[in-house]
């Protein structure tokens, strides 16, 4: 490992390194210090964060403590997180809570400081570790590619040297580090792959890990290709619209299972079994993963982000009073039907006002809603009204329903008008609901 070889690495990662600021995540340890060593060496523009997790007792103390003293001495801005018990640290997943505490502190430390890039000194023994770890979960082309160099503004420009190659060099030019005993243990998978198999497959051929990180380049070009037809194929069988997703049921199915994998995850959707489920449940069914929500209409699958903020109204209060003064008064209703979609808009209601219990409301469909449903004899549920006037679950998702304060249905704007409380020859007051363009 040379000085000019890792320039060479981190400028294939961004262009022009000195126009750019950086956050270095340093822990302490041989190959973090290597890095805030050579981005020192460079005079790039960077700041450091350390996070001390109190887990090691004086040990994680001394690891802090020589972070800090490499900041002061070459007058580097140092970032510090000390764990407490407000932190909730778990009696399991102890690894997994420190990766999520960690990126959180150093995302909040970017945006204080209008840093544009984290650094890690991940090497490339750890690629070759998460490459093991993956293959033992069947993780698919993009977990076998690994640790990603450049991944959403986080650099990794260690990620082609070695172990090995990072501590001669830090011998070679005395940089101080602390070495964190407790990865000698064999406590969680990554330490037991990292200290009884790698050293197994190294031993089988001396350029082993050389002829990884070949590999491992083939397999990420191979991914880049591949990604590059799942796009031309996702076009295809996609239509976007400003607030959903629909894929079409039809054509995707027909693509294999791994294009159906890489199309789904993007959308959260990673479980094997529960792909399988996506196209064999029936019409109406939805599934829900962190961000969406994928239901199945017919050969569609619509997908809907549920974190996306949404100006639909659940309710709008359309009159509070019997106020009609004369024998008629109108309410004409076209602003409000301006959020509804895929259904014509034009309608015009006459009911009995003095029938009418208010105030008046627009509400959403409710579970078990039934109406009496004008020119037909009996009552129906909102929902099978639905499913025979064949909407789309969106187009359902929209409509309002006016209902008096009793809750009782007036009708399904503007599709059907409920015929117990409509206008008849006996009528005298009339209340006129009506949406002309």
């Amino acid at each position: 490992m040379k000085k000019s070889s890792f320039k060479n690495q981190l400028e294939k990662l961004i262009q022009i390194p000195p126009n750019h600021t950086y956050l270095l995540a340093v822990s302490g340890g041989a190959d973090s210090m290597t890095l805030a060593f050579l981005f020192q060496h460079f005079r790039l523009k960077f700041e450091i964060a350390h996070i001390n997790y109190k887990l090691r007792g004086k040990d994680s103390d001394s690891d802090q403590d020589v972070v800090q003293n490499f900041c002061e001495k070459n007058h580097i801005k140092f970032h510090l997180y000390e764990v407490s018990e407000e932190d909730n640290k778990p009696q399991n997943s102890i690894q997994v809570w420190a990766r999520e505490l960690r990126y959180t502190f150093f995302k909040h430390v970017q945006e204080k400081e209008n840093l544009e890039f984290l650094v890690t000194a991940h090497h490339l023994n750890d690629q070759l570790e998460t490459f093991i770890i993956n293959l033992s979960k069947a993780a698919g082309l993009s977990g076998l590619s690994g640790i990603p160099s450049n991944d959403h503004n986080i650099l990794r420009p260690l990620l082609s040297f070695t172990k090995d190659e990072i501590y001669q060099f830090a011998k070679e030019h005395h940089i101080e580090y602390r070495e964190d005993l407790s990865n000698k243990k064999n406590d969680y998978l990554r330490n037991k792959i990292r200290n009884e198999i790698v050293p197994k497959l190294v031993e089988t051929n001396e350029h082993f890990l050389e002829n990884f990180k070949k590999s491992s380049s083939y397999l990420n070009q191979t991914k880049e290709f591949v990604q590059k037809q799942i796009v031309e194929i996702e076009k295809q069988l996609t239509t976007f619209n400003e607030d959903h997703i629909i894929l079409s049921k039809n054509k995707l199915i027909q693509e294999s299972d791994f294009v159906k994998f890489e199309i789904l995850r993007k959308y959260g959707f990673t479980h094997e079994k529960e792909i399988v489920k996506i196209f064999s449940a029936a019409s109406g069914s939805s599934f829900f993963s962190k961000d969406f929500q994928l239901t199945i209409h017919r050969e569609q699958l619509i997908i809907i982000n549920t974190n996306k903020e949404t100006e639909i109204r659940n309710e709008y209060m359309l009159i509070e009073n019997n106020d009609v003064s004369q024998n008629q008064m109108t309410i004409n209703l076209e602003n409000i039907m301006e959020e509804i979609e895929e259904i014509n808009t034009i309608f015009e209601w006459d009911f009995d006002a003095e029938k009418l219990q208010f105030p008046l409301r627009l509400r959403r469909q409710h579970n078990g809603d039934e109406f009496y449903p004008s020119g037909f004899s009996g009552k129906k549920k909102v929902s099978k009204f639905f499913r025979d006037e064949k909407l789309s679950i969106l187009a359902r998702q929209k409509i309002w329903i006016l209902t008096d304060s009793s809750n009782s249905i007036l009708g399904i704007i503007p599709l059907r008008q409920d015929r117990r409380k409509a206008r008849n020859e006996e009528t005298n007051r009339i209340l006129k609901i009506f949406n002309k363009k």
